[in-house]
């Protein structure tokens, strides 16, 4: 049994994997002031609703972008399953080639998510993984990581002009039937959902351009639900890929 645990600044998703299926996933809020003792009690509630146990395991792998959390994370599974995770950097064996200025900066859920896209495709492609920041990650021929787009991600944008306004409220993130809004909620969603379609295509058309081809391109993400049925630029959608390319560095570093 393998355990998969991807620690975000909004959510931490884990699953399980049997060595043939992904038996479950699961989504918590991400709380960096939770000590190991506490992440272990949430932990093991969750596993043992799926009839599971911490001590199960005979792999693990780790990817965090919150540093607070890798260690504590890392301390309370070595606790509870006396095996020491596998937490993802540039520094493993991922199989990737980096090929921008330091990778020591790449995230460990871009190095997740661009080794399993890779191996979806195996060849060049893009993953956009729709976050707390939405990640647009290019990945060369030969499995060489060229690089990553950011851009602030919807609910955050969405955070950000109810906050930065004296009239405008926070609104239910979901399409608008058109784009010239006839109220002030539909206005809002159409300018956040539909302006958000527009950033994503433009941004996956700029990276295929610099890329000099067009690529396969995945969707993964929390909200990788809400905008990818909204546009034709997607290839496939994934919302466990990162999961998926934790599995695959587990194998890779046995």
């Amino acid at each position: 049994m393998f355990l998969a645990v991807d620690v975000g600044n909004s959510n931490i998703v884990f699953g399980v994997h049997d060595g043939e299926r992904w038996l479950r996933h699961w989504r918590a809020r991400t709380e960096p002031a939770k000590m190991p003792d506490e992440y272990g009690v949430l932990f093991r509630s969750f596993l043992q609703e799926a009839g599971l146990s911490l001590n199960c395991f005979d792999g693990m792998a780790l990817s965090s972008v919150v540093p607070l959390l890798t260690g504590r994370l890392s301390e309370m599974l070595e606790e509870h399953t006396r095996r020491e995770p596998l937490v993802i950097s540039h520094t493993i064996d991922t199989g990737l080639t980096f090929a921008v200025d330091n990778p020591a900066e790449v995230g460990a859920d871009l190095i997740a998510n661009a080794v399993a896209a890779y191996d979806r495709f195996h060849d060049a492609c893009i993953v956009v993984d729709f976050g707390t920041a939405t990640t647009f990650t290019a990945v060369g021929a030969g499995a060489t990581f060229r690089g990553v787009a950011i851009a602030p991600g919807l609910n955050l944008t969405a955070s950000a002009l109810a906050g930065g306004t004296a009239q405008l409220p926070q609104v239910y993130l979901t399409p608008p039937p058109q784009v010239i809004g006839t109220n002030t909620v539909a206005s809002i969603q159409a300018g956040l959902v539909l302006g958000y379609v527009g950033l994503v295509e433009g941004l996956i058309d700029r990276i295929e351009e610099e890329m000099g081809q067009a690529v396969p391109v995945l969707a993964t993400g929390g909200l990788s639900r809400l905008i990818a049925p909204l546009t034709d630029r997607f290839t496939e959608r994934d919302p466990w890929l990162t999961l998926e390319g934790l599995r695959l560095l587990g194998l890779r570093n046995a």
